[in-house]
């Protein structure tokens, strides 16, 4: 009997073989997901600053969470995920599971449940590394890192003279005083020291309150800057970096004071955080500068869009039309004239001109622009939200940001510079789940951005005025250098330096 051949077998092709193995470990991660996690994402979710500790495994309602529930619950809130390690987070979807003590839950007594933006960023945070959160206006970014921060700072040695450990950086007075409020509640109850310093004050009490080192310091650039400069503040001890409002941080106005402050932290110890709610291409690039291997968790999604509890009118006008429109505006949406209103002007000068022409129609008005003291900055804000002075006039100074309750309208006497800032101003209004409207003035000058808002409009399905269309073809102005013009590369790395080329 003649034996039947036998067949050998076929070695795979090295790419072939891969690829399974990659599908059969993919498929091993899943099936694991629902019993346990691994080691190596427990080892990555365990770090918090420095201290070993299962978030998932105190609470069985967290550990239970199947990958399904996990997906579920990233698609009602819209929430993406880009994370380029493979590393997955369940979201903490109560404020108990991120492990902080009471004394720092103290500061959440009026909210129901975290925000997407929270839940999904605290356990990246918490396990150590760096986060980009971008969500819109109101969404409860200022937690979303403050928390974590302080939670860091716990696990920290005790600070020397002039020390900081946690360092928030903002672009505008008015949000780091309103983001340094929050820090002040949340660390205070943690026996913590907070500190806020900004420009046109004062030096020495800042000093001063530096000198004995500081837990939590929100801090605007250019003060900061001098502050270094000067030896009156050390971030050597800084091991947690927050950027609010990144985009406008890593703005060309901005660069400079940010690579300053950034070189004055050791790299190996600092953890970054950049929380915004806009995310344009020309600044993504110039970001992963300080930045290593960042988790980015976006909530709607990564184009631009407005706040969908806004409504939004736009009226094409000429540029001679607005004061008159605005006085009829007016009599109709502030009849009352107790309701909040907040007007913005693009320029200092015009700010302060539509102050004064209010007040002497008999409007109880006031302004923050540029060219006033912080002092009558602040007077003026704090007018606005206790209603004294419900009309108010700002510059881009109040459209980052700023909490301020119960305002029922913007109106847009100037349209912005650029369409992000467009968002940002009318994000001041339909905040924490309420609803409001904006009225917007659009004239010729404005025919750059016209692509742009009409994104934004049919992003959130708002009505588009037939005016609009009519400026042509549609493209979205986008910003300029003041280095390299209108046709510079806004992807490209500003920060290099030159290369000395030698021939022989």
């Amino acid at each position: 009997m003649v034996p039947e051949p036998v067949e050998e077998p076929v070695e795979e092709e090295p790419a072939k073989k891969k690829k399974k193995d990659k599908k059969e470990k993919k498929r091993a991660r899943e099936e694991s997901d629902e019993a346990d996690e691994s080691p190596k994402a427990k080892k990555a979710n365990n770090t918090a600053g420095g201290v070993e500790k299962d978030f998932y495994s105190e609470h069985a309602d967290v550990k239970a969470m199947t990958k399904a529930q996990v997906e579920s619950y990233r698609a009602d809130a819209s929430i993406e995920i880009h994370c380029d390690l493979g590393l997955d987070y369940k979201p903490l979807t109560k404020f108990e599971h991120t492990g902080l003590g009471p004394e720092l839950l103290k500061c959440t007594a009026n909210f129901e449940k975290p925000s997407p933006i929270q839940a999904q960023c605290w356990p990246m945070v918490l396990s150590g590394r760096d986060v980009v959160g971008i969500a819109e206006t109101g969404s409860g970014k200022s937690l979303a890192f403050l928390l974590p921060a302080l939670r860091h700072m716990e696990s920290q040695p005790p600070l020397g003279k002039y020390d900081v450990g946690v360092l928030v950086v903002a672009p505008t007075r008015e949000l780091a005083a309103q983001t340094a409020k929050v820090a002040e509640e949340a660390a205070g109850n943690a026996r913590m020291r907070s500190l806020c310093v900004y420009g046109g004050v004062p030096k020495p009490p800042q000093q001063k309150a530096l000198a004995k080192g500081v837990h939590v310091l929100v801090a605007t650039p250019g003060r900061l800057v001098d502050l270094l400069n000067e030896g009156s503040c050390s971030l050597n001890r800084c091991t947690f970096l927050v950027l609010d409002e990144a985009d406008r941080m890593l703005d060309q106005g901005f660069a400079p004071e940010i690579n300053k402050i950034v070189n004055a932290i050791p790299s190996k110890e600092r953890q970054t955080l950049m929380f915004t709610a806009t995310w344009p291409s020309e600044v993504q690039r110039m970001a992963q500068n300080f930045l290593k291997n960042p988790i980015r968790c976006t909530i709607g999604g990564t184009n631009l869009a407005a706040s969908h509890n806004v409504t939004q009118n736009v009226e094409i006008v000429k540029d001679w039309e607005k004061e008159k429109k605005l006085q009829a505006l007016l009599a109709q949406i502030h009849k009352s004239r107790s309701n909040r209103v907040l007007i913005f002007a693009l320029y200092k000068k015009e700010a302060a001109r539509m102050e004064e022409s209010l007040r002497r129609k008999g409007f109880k008005v006031n302004s923050i622009h540029g060219d006033k003291s912080q002092d009558a900055r602040n007077a003026a804000l704090a007018a606005f939200k206790d209603g004294s002075n419900p009309l108010l006039v700002a510059t881009d100074v109040a459209a980052r940001g700023l909490d301020i309750p119960q305002v029922e309208y913007v109106v847009n006497y100037t349209f912005p510079l650029t369409v992000e800032d467009y968002v940002h101003r009318i994000g001041r209004t339909g905040r924490g789940g309420k609803k409001g409207t904006a009225y917007t003035f659009f004239t010729e000058e404005n025919k750059g951005h016209a692509g742009g808002l009409v994104n934004i409009l049919k992003e959130a399905n708002q009505k588009v005025p037939e005016g609009l269309l009519s400026f042509g073809p549609l493209f979205t102005k986008r910003k300029t250098s003041s280095l390299y013009g209108d046709h510079f590369d806004p992807d490209a790395d500003m920060t290099k330096k030159a290369t000395k080329i030698t021939f022989d």
